[in-house]
């Protein structure tokens, strides 16, 4: 379980805005950028992937969908996100682990998954987070495996536009802006980190970065 004294920023932002946020991610078309991910990825039968700030669990049931022969963990420390995956996977009839905690504190051992995915979580993180996040996907990750991340920002992610421009200024953002993502997965530990791909979204330009397990 997640700690209940922690605080986190929930999938959404706040709360109420909960039931909006589906409709807001289809807004940037995002299922599109989740397929890029998965492709990215390079997920192969019989493998064990865990999605970090997996939210309402969009990723992690496309994810599911196209590799049903996968064992696939998403883990995310807002309970009502987590509610709602649950009943969408219900829904599509496919079985996924659910986990509420933090990706700060990976409940696993080390050398645990073949791939780790993040998507669009980690701008929601301050920067002493994020290392401390990759840290651990770095430990949990199996010799061979590989870190795949979608988030805001990326080298080419000109603050373009009022939107952009606050994205840029935003503190938990600006590293990320900047092109320091891949610096992040370096001090992490993790090995070769490069930006593999960019696209233009509604909220500012997003990038996709790969790694591989501890050099």
């Amino acid at each position: 379980m997640a700690e209940a004294t922690r605080s986190y920023v929930p999938a959404a932002g706040s709360d109420w805005l909960l039931p909006f946020y589906d409709p807001l991610t289809w807004l940037i078309g995002a299922r599109e950028l989740h397929r890029v991910l998965v492709l990215q990825a390079d997920v192969r039968a019989g493998q064990r992937v865990l999605e970090i700030g997996c939210g309402t669990g969009n990723a992690t049931l496309l994810l599911t969908q196209l590799h049903p022969d996968v064992d696939v963990v998403g883990l995310d420390p807002d309970p009502k996100a987590l509610a709602r995956a649950r009943r969408k996977a219900e829904r599509a009839g496919v079985k996924i682990g659910w986990v509420e905690g933090f990706a700060d504190k990976l409940p696993y051992e080390d050398g645990s998954f073949d791939r780790v995915l993040s998507s669009l979580m980690l701008h929601h993180l301050a920067n002493d987070e994020k290392r401390a996040a990759l840290r651990e996907v770095a430990r949990v990750l199996r010799p061979g495996g590989s870190l795949h991340v979608l988030d805001f920002g990326g080298s080419h992610a000109a603050p373009d536009g009022w939107l952009a421009r606050l994205l840029h200024r935003h503190e938990h953002l600006h590293d990320d802006v900047e092109g320091g993502i891949p610096a992040l997965l370096r001090e992490a530990g993790l090995a070769e980190p490069a930006e593999v791909a960019s696209r233009p979204t509604l909220f500012g330009r997003v990038g996709f970065w790969r790694a591989g397990g501890r050099r």
